[in-house]
């Protein structure tokens, strides 16, 4: 009863079990009478209930446990906990998060749960630099060990053995000849050949009959590999392939009690209260457009027909404009770059401000790799207020944040990041599926989302701010994420999470956007011709 207890709510939910609060549930089964077989599936109810309390953290307390136990005897909520969605104003569950104002929330393995650290700053001490290596995968490997392919029943039985197990590095010396499933981060040793690095060492990859999975694979990833230890000391690698992912949901029950973007955090149950206001304003929207040049001849005549449309149409009015650099399509440096940028956002003040029904509107501008002060580092910060400030004068919600940086809609997410991700990922390459059914868009969705991070890269080839890696952080998985890209545009969802890229704004015969719908939780393509 003990084993199963540990398993449902420690193995799989990571939670901390006191003495009292594990005898108080060994009291509660055996009063209860219930039957062996049962255990688990009455665990998994107490333990999502407990979870969904205002209250719940990864220490559980026992008077939390024993109302989420009366809960569950009264057969739940009381429906009058309900929200009328005519009486809720959306606008105050909206939310625009920078990257440089999220808390720095750390992954402690001892606890296997979230902490919020006291210090932040933008350097970071010499120990970050390993630190948020051995961070991202950490929580990975925590992500893992709840899969159900890693975590045998409590209760032993014949299939036990079907089971995946990890091996450290350290436990591969001496065993020659066999095989064995690693876990560990893609690199390169002093000498240029490609290895595995987990927490406890390193050992060089034999690639020569290596068949890799589905995803994009570069150094900086968190892999799985499967392979044959040899007498040379390198693994002869068979498979290989990216870690399971965890849908929102999951994570959300685990974490619900840690705030992740400094908003608030906000439990499960506050959150399904709001669910029916969500789907009841099937109508708002977010409009996001990538590589709004400024300076190119087409853009402002595209922009004037895009919001002349938008403005007539009042009940279709979107919540939020996104913009995304570059906002020039050359980038500042050069001769009277900085000049063109100034030019180019007073007249955008002008364009917008000459349409006072959007002024309501949310306009929300996110940087790209060639605008001031451009850095391949990531985050970006925000564009500087020396250029923009006729826009923030001329526009009350106009807000000027980093890349990437989140938009929070009551318990929805949607992460917006411009980067040219494709190409960086392709140029950094040592494995990837080959064959006529390989989907590059599905591949980079697919990498990013099961790496639970926007940039799994090394430093050499994409540069993170070491104490605000967190901020790149896709984990709890977010409702959507709007890549950014140069590449082609596409729309896919993968384990619930919608991932979309615009598109270029003024390339090609028609100018394109995407419009994200949060009832939904898709986009749709958008587009028109000018004349």
């Amino acid at each position: 009863m003990r084993a199963a207890i540990v398993k449902v709510f420690s193995t799989k939910h990571s939670l901390t079990l006191p003495a009292a609060a594990l005898t108080y549930m060994e009291q509660v089964l055996v009063e209860n009478e219930v039957p062996q077989e049962e255990w688990i599936s009455a665990l998994e109810y107490w333990a999502k209930e407990y979870l969904k309390s205002e209250e719940s953290s990864s220490l559980v307390s026992l008077s939390a446990l024993k109302r989420a136990y009366e809960t569950l005897q009264v057969g739940g909520p009381d429906e009058s906990d309900t929200i009328d969605p005519a009486e809720v104003n959306i606008d105050k569950h909206f939310a625009v998060v920078d990257a440089f104002d999220m808390p720095p929330v750390r992954f402690d393995p001892v606890r296997g749960g979230f902490t919020t650290a006291k210090s932040k700053s933008i350097a970071g001490q010499a120990a970050s630099r390993s630190a948020y290596l051995r961070e991202r995968w950490a929580i990975i490997k925590e992500i893992i060990l709840r899969n159900e392919n890693f975590t045998p029943p409590a209760l032993g039985g014949h299939d036990r053995s079907n089971y995946l197990k990890l091996t450290s590095t350290r436990n591969l010396l001496g065993r020659a000849g066999q095989l064995f499933l690693l876990f560990g981060m893609l690199s390169h040793d002093p000498e240029g050949r490609l290895c595995l690095e987990d927490a406890d060492g390193r050992v060089v990859l034999d690639m020569e009959d290596a068949v890799p999975g589905e995803g994009l694979f570069t150094e900086g990833c968190m892999v799985l590999i499967e392979g044959e230890y040899t007498i040379d000391e390198t693994v002869r690698v068979l498979a290989m392939g990216h870690p399971p992912s965890e849908k929102r949901e999951v994570a959300r029950a685990l974490h619900g009690h840690i705030d992740f973007l400094g908003t608030g955090a906000v439990s499960l149950k506050e959150e399904e209260k709001y669910t029916p206001t969500v789907l009841a304003n099937a109508d708002v929207s977010f409009v996001v457009l990538s590589d709004v040049w400024l300076d190119h001849p087409r853009t402002f005549p595209a922009l004037h027909k895009l919001f002349t449309g938008y403005a007539a149409a009042v009940e279709y009015r979107p919540m939020a404009f996104i913009l995304c650099g570059n906002f020039c399509q050359g980038g500042w440096e050069g001769r009277d770059g900085v000049a063109r940028y100034t030019a180019g956002f007073n007249a955008l003040a002008d364009l917008i401000a000459s349409f006072p029904l959007l002024l309501e509107s949310h306009f929300v501008f996110v940087p790209g790799p060639l605008d001031p002060w451009s850095s391949a580092t990531l985050p970006r910060p925000p564009l500087p207020p020396a250029l923009t400030a006729a826009v923030a004068r001329k526009v009350p919600r106009a807000r000027f944040v980093s890349d990437p940086c989140r938009i929070k809609y009551f318990g929805l997410e949607l992460v917006v990041c411009r980067d040219d991700l494709m190409a960086r990922m392709l140029r950094g390459l040592v494995g990837v599926k080959h064959g006529d059914e390989a989907d590059m868009k599905r591949y980079l969705v697919q990498t990013i989302l099961d790496q639970s991070h926007l940039s799994p890269l090394p430093q050499a080839l994409r540069p993170t701010a070491w104490e605000h890696d967190h901020a790149l952080r896709l984990y709890p998985m977010p409702t959507a994420v709007a890549l950014a890209d140069r590449y082609e545009r596409f729309a896919l969802t993968y384990e619930a999470c919608h991932v979309f890229n615009p598109g270029r704004f003024v390339a090609g015969a028609e100018v394109e956007w995407s419009v994200w719908y949060p009832a939904t939780g898709k986009s749709e393509r958008s587009a028109l011709t000018l004349d």
